[in-house]
């Protein structure tokens, strides 16, 4: 393997896979819609444009796929073009263009039907149970991708779970915006189990699906990666919060009211086209409200992979990174 396509690098997951898989010597072409300034072969446009994505692949060996329409509303149709058909025509591009191995990185909410998931595995991917359009997206995206799993082209499915880290302008950039606006709350007291991975092992482990990904009980599969310390909603907003010198939230609301919270909240950024998204949604109350942590004694095995940076070790490297 020696020329990658990875795509979504101007994101923190995609630009430190490529950046990785470029420090092992591959020769690594990036895609995405705005100019990632990793330095690397580039190519600008949009994956759900079959013409793009074969350009993008072309002479690739392998592709590992990022890109994707990420919000907690949206239309529904919007997040079928970009996740779906995207990955569809990305497929079709690296078939064609004689790549082997084709890295789809999906999202445990793919599996997610709303109820507590405590050591869980890597269920099936079902878009009819997946919550919100952006979890059926990827959950379709995800079965059509292990579909094209064949001789010659080996698929795997990499489903990291809440990754953060210094640079995250996701996960992290919001929580310490509404610390910092007094707006930070827990759902039932913040008492949910959940799993996060730090950005570093993520990016170990998308690399490790790459080069496993022909290995008997690796191609075809779908593995959901974490660090494996589950630790309550309230440990993590507060150490977030305390890392950007911010106190942790205060308060607590009980679940059916913030789920009620979330759906006038939807609906009211329906009706009048707000950008942006919501404070809340039906969502987001049910991901701080419910247990999901995961076994990750399958992907460890398969991928031979671990974790080599500790959740306590990412606070003290997050910490060091906002207060520089």
């Amino acid at each position: 393997m020696t020329r990658v396509l990875v795509t979504g690098a101007s994101g923190m997951l995609g630009a430190g896979v490529a950046r990785a898989l470029a420090r092992r010597g591959a020769q690594v072409r990036v895609l995405q819609r705005r100019p990632s300034g990793l330095g690397l072969d580039e190519v600008l446009g949009d994956v759900a444009d079959p013409g793009v994505a074969r350009s993008a692949v072309r002479k690739c060996d392998a592709v590992v796929h990022l890109a994707a329409k990420v919000s907690l509303v949206g239309d529904e149709d919007a997040f079928t073009r970009v996740n779906v058909d995207g990955t569809r025509h990305l497929i079709t591009a690296a078939r064609d263009a004689g790549a082997s191995r084709f890295v789809q990185v999906s999202s445990p909410s793919v599996a997610h039907a709303g109820a507590a998931l405590v050591g869980a595995g890597a269920g099936r991917a079902d878009p009819g149970r997946a919550r919100g359009p952006y979890a059926r997206s990827k959950a379709a995206a995800e079965l059509l991708a292990l579909a094209a799993d064949a001789p010659g082209f080996a698929v795997v499915a990499i489903r990291p779970h809440l990754v953060w880290g210094p640079g995250d302008e996701q996960l992290i950039s919001r929580i310490v915006g509404r610390a910092r606006a007094g707006r930070l709350v827990l759902i039932d007291g913040g008492r949910a189990l959940i799993d996060t991975t730090y950005i570093d092992n993520a990016v170990d482990a998308i690399v490790a699906g790459l080069d496993h990904a022909p290995d008997d009980g690796v191609h075809g599969q779908a593995f959901v990666v974490s660090n494996g310390e589950p630790r309550t909603v309230a440990e993590l907003l507060t150490r977030i919060s305390n890392a950007a010198g911010e106190p942790g939230p205060a308060r607590s609301i009980a679940f059916p009211a913030a789920s009620g919270l979330g759906r006038l909240a939807e609906a009211v950024w329906r009706a009048t086209r707000r950008p942006g998204e919501p404070p809340m949604t039906r969502f987001l109350a049910e991901q701080l409200a419910t247990a999901h942590w995961f076994d990750q004694r399958r992907t460890r095995q398969a991928l031979h992979w671990r974790p080599q940076v500790s959740l306590d070790e990412g606070f003290r490297r997050l910490t060091a990174h906002l207060s520089g």
